[in-house]
């Protein structure tokens, strides 16, 4: 019998081979949630600010996280940074809230099984590359909102994206009469991260 050589066989053949492959190597990609897309919205407004659903690799900060994205049949091409809009958590050597701080947001993020809406505001993305956005958990939760309130993050509002601003400002006041996190007795920081990071620039 004629031996037949992969090299004579038809270009349709071989097209639909590469293709199951593809199927098989994406697939694992795609299990955790088939109605999680991971697709970043294209432009910076108006429908941009929808939500997205992201799965979260690695919580950087009290308010920096990275979440996984996806191009073309959903593979997973890269991780983004995203900042959390509206509140400032102290810097990682502003100890002790520093680290608290990211390991409240950790436990927040695990609660949601690390997979979190992302909406959008204004601006897309701050000076530094970031995506900038409102994070919201399974239970449909703001998780932004759930910093300040518990204490572990201070307003910060910076325009143009203050969609929530006057509701974040009622939380913080709730949070300092509450005398929540850094606002309890004993447990105020020295300064704010703001002025943290005016002391100590990035390189």
């Amino acid at each position: 019998m004629k031996k037949y050589s992969w090299l004579r066989a038809p270009a349709s053949i071989i097209a639909v081979l590469c293709m199951i492959s593809l199927v098989y190597v994406q697939k694992p990609f795609l299990s955790f949630s088939k109605s999680s897309p991971d697709r970043l919205p294209h432009g910076g407004t108006g429908d941009a600010r929808g939500l997205g659903k992201f799965r979260v690799t690695r919580v950087h900060d009290g308010d920096t996280i990275s979440i996984r994205v996806s191009g073309f049949a959903k593979l997973p091409i890269k991780t983004e940074r995203v900042r959390l809009i509206g509140i400032d958590a102290p810097e990682l050597r502003q100890e002790p809230w520093g680290w608290l701080a990211k390991k409240q947001l950790k436990k927040l993020i695990s609660e949601s099984d690390w997979v979190v809406n992302v909406e959008f505001d204004v601006e897309q993305r701050d000076k530094y590359g970031r995506l900038l956005g409102y994070l919201w958990g399974k239970d449909g939760r703001m998780i932004n909102e759930t910093m300040l309130e518990s204490g572990y993050a201070v307003l910060f509002t910076l325009p143009p994206n203050v969609k929530y601003a006057g509701r974040f400002t009622a939380v913080q006041k709730r949070a300092k009469a509450a005398r929540a996190g850094i606002w309890s007795k004993g447990g105020l920081i020295r300064e704010s991260p703001y002025e943290w990071r005016r002391r100590h620039p990035r390189d």
